[in-house]
């Protein structure tokens, strides 16, 4: 188990640490297995400082993809965008 310190903007992060964002979107450019722990540690970019507030979040499933994985044309995606879904 691996415990992962990641930057997370205020709105995002009272989002995650009241429990109603049950889901990241990350850049896949670190090492992220289930069982690890994402401690989410609140951003300030107007002051570009960090606030000293952190949740701690444990990793339940991850979903790695890449362009050429999506189910899509390019061109659709990047008009329309993506949506990420969190279930319950």
């Amino acid at each position: 188990m691996a415990i992962i310190k990641k930057k997370t903007w205020p709105e995002y992060f009272d989002l995650i640490a009241s429990g109603k964002k049950k889901f990241d979107v990350r850049l896949n450019d670190f090492d992220l297995q289930e069982g690890d722990v994402l401690v989410f540690e609140e951003w300030d970019p107007k002051i570009k400082k960090y606030t000293a507030r952190k949740v701690e979040k444990k990793v339940t499933y991850v979903l790695p993809c890449k362009m050429d994985q999506l189910f899509w044309p390019e061109e659709e995606i990047k008009e329309k965008g993506l949506k990420i879904i969190s279930l319950e």
